[in-house]
């Protein structure tokens, strides 16, 4: 067994090898053992397939080893293992390793409750590379096991597939080794790291603390989080900024240690910062008081400000001669505050990668050491080279109809424009439609492959997908898809944002005014007569800000989805659909056609579109539908 000092770091500043391999150079890059685990595939520079590991397993958030994933983009690449130049993985352990011992020789005899819970986890990370020689071959005596670290990893993603040939990276996520927050600069086909700010200060880290305060799951709560702030009002601002965190011009920040307890153990804060917000922590499955409502809105609004102040240093330190900026890391998932820069006009162009969390640094990683081990030569396309995000996995017609029919499902085929005007023609009678088409959305937003369609010009809809489709709270905001041409129409901005990462303004020309303060007050703690008050012309997504976490779609990038969208538009005058994630509460969006299937039937969905296949619920054998279990998020 070989020792953890086999690994080979890839050096920040780069590599100057040159790639004299020719075509077809195949580097597979890796995620996981934190949660989030994926798998991705380049030939060439040029991101060919990538996954996340609970599509395939069925476990969300799955923190193991992608071995699913990995056999997946190497069958879409029709390749072997052996095929592979370099195995690449998102993070150095060593580095890990190094911030957990301090950090335990910081604590000394208070270090049990860390120990127990971080020391099996680091460990197994530190033969990562014996792992994937299990999965894929003894590849480390050729030297193709290769670790690159996390905010190096999350900026790789950013910026080589971002349609800018220069860009100011930053980074922000909960932490990586040791780093939470990076600044960098990316030119061609280099990329440095200028710099980082350091564990245990986190901006990730003070929002997954309130996350878990107010009764969510660290890392996949922080969305409710976000829906849940416009509810309240910022009333513990000035308490967060006195005692949690500080933050200076120079972009910089520094939280309290006294309030928090992810440093120690099990929990995210302690009984000091119960004792600052006015009690315990809520639980769980309890209802959602107004404090959570005014917390969430206060650490929005902290967060914000301390975002916008690193963008504007970035900018002004890094990026004066250029008006490109780049995001990657989990807290560039915060669409709201990704609103905000745009709206502040402190870069001109901003590109965030899709899967921005640690899914994300597979590609990232191996996108890196192609640059910058290999020194591949990086050519910029002025669409991206994401692809639309659409890197997973698809199923032929043939594939689909075999599976239906060994489960005695009842279908219809259409094609050509009937197909379109069909599945338009439900959504404008009211039907709750899920779809599968075309390869599979990489990062945590459905994007029209594996997504639930329905008409936004209904006030009811928002809570009937929430609680009768996907089993979840109420006051969860859904996106809208809009046709690309028809953006301005119905947003304060007709800028492209195919990938669902910035929240917009829904017109003032077509809102509806209402007084939320007397909704709230009246609905005594149900936030159902709340949500279900009429905003705007499409009030289904329009949140009770009138904000919108807007997907543009256009016809060359996503055609399927936009020709369903025009049909909508063509009967109805709307060109927005409400576009949700294929998935209910604790459960990945689907990614087969037997996933959807069983998902359509567990659930009050009326219109299920696996491709040219279309099926009614109305009309599936009885035998066929089952009760769903539904585990917390």
């Amino acid at each position: 067994m070989k020792s953890a000092g086999s690994f080979r770091t890839v050096d920040l500043t780069g590599f100057t090898a040159g790639n004299d391999r020719g075509q077809d150079m195949y580097i597979l890059g890796i995620s996981g053992l934190y949660h989030d685990s994926a798998a991705a595939l380049i030939q060439d520079g040029e991101i060919v397939a990538a996954a996340q590991e609970e599509r395939f397993t069925r476990v969300k958030h799955d923190l193991r080893l992608p071995v699913h994933a990995m056999e997946y983009v190497l069958r879409e690449a029709g390749i072997t293992a052996d095929s592979l130049e370099a195995v690449v993985y998102y993070d150095n352990p060593l580095l890990t390793m190094d911030r957990f011992v301090k950090n335990v020789f910081y604590l000394k005899q208070d270090a049990e409750k860390l120990v127990g819970r971080s020391l099996a986890p680091l460990a197994c990370k530190m033969w990562i590379h014996r792992m994937a020689a299990d999965c894929l071959g003894n590849l480390g005596r050729y030297g193709k096991l290769l670790v690159v670290q996390h905010h190096v990893s999350h900026a790789a993603s950013a910026f080589y597939p971002s349609p800018f040939e220069q860009a100011v990276i930053v980074t922000i996520d909960g932490v990586g080794e040791w780093d939470t927050t990076a600044i960098g600069i990316g030119d061609g086909s280099r990329l440095v790291i200028k710099e980082t700010i350091r564990y245990p200060h986190s901006i990730g880290l003070l929002y997954s603390a309130l996350t878990y305060f107010c009764g969510f799951k660290v890392n996949s709560g922080e969305y409710k989080l976000m829906g849940l702030a416009p509810y309240g009002k910022p009333v513990y601002y000035e308490r967060m900024k006195e005692h949690l965190v500080r933050f200076y011009a120079d972009g910089s920040f520094t939280l309290n240690l006294e309030y928090f307890e992810f440093h120690r153990g099990m929990v995210m804060t302690n009984a000091r910062f119960a004792e600052l917000f006015d009690g315990p922590a809520r639980n769980a499955e309890s209802a959602v008081t107004r404090r959570e409502m005014d917390l969430a809105s206060s650490v929005q609004k902290i967060v914000e400000e301390m975002i916008l102040s690193l963008v504007s240093y970035a900018r002004h330190r890094y990026g004066t001669d250029m008006d490109n900026l780049v995001l990657a890391g989990g807290t560039a998932l915060n669409c709201v505050a990704n609103g905000k820069i745009e709206q502040s006009g402190i870069f001109r162009n901003i590109w965030i990668q899709p899967a921005a969390g640690d899914a994300g640094g597979a590609p990232g990683c191996a996108l890196y050491a192609y640059y910058s081990r290999f020194g591949g030569q990086r050519s910029v396309r002025k669409e991206d080279a994401q692809k639309g995000s659409f890197l997973g996995c698809h199923f032929t017609e043939q594939e689909i109809e075999d599976y239906l029919n060994s489960v005695n499902a009842v279908y219809i085929k259409k094609g050509g424009r009937d197909y379109y005007r069909t599945i338009a023609s439900y959504l404008a009678k009211g039907c709750v439609t899920g779809i599968l088409q075309g390869r599979m959305e990489f990062g945590p937003r459905a994007l029209g492959a594996r997504s639930i369609l329905c008409d936004p010009r209904s006030e009811y809809m928002q809570s009937k997908v929430n609680l009768k489709i996907k089993n979840r709270e109420s006051f969860r905001p859904f996106a809208p898809a809009v046709l690309e041409e028809c953006a301005g129409e119905y947003f304060t901005s007709d800028k492209a944002s195919p990938y669902m990462l910035l929240v917009r303004q829904v017109k003032k020309e077509i809102r509806q005014e209402f007084d939320l303060d007397a909704l709230m007050e009246g609905a005594g703690g149900d936030l159902i007569s709340v949500v279900n008050t009429r905003r705007s012309e499409i009030p289904a997504v329009t949140h009770v800000d009138y904000s919108a976490r807007v997907q543009t779609v256009d016809e060359y990038t996503n055609p399927v989805f936009y020709r369903i969208l025009k049909a909508f538009w063509e009967l109805t005058g709307c060109g927005v659909l409400v576009n949700t994630s294929f998935n209910v509460r604790g459960e990945p969006p689907v990614c087969t056609p037997k996933d959807a299937y069983e998902c359509f039937l567990g659930t009050e969905m009326d219109v299920l579109v696996l491709e040219s296949c279309i099926l009614i619920r109305e009309n599936q054998p009885l035998a066929n539908r089952k009760e769903r279990n539904y585990e917390p998020d």
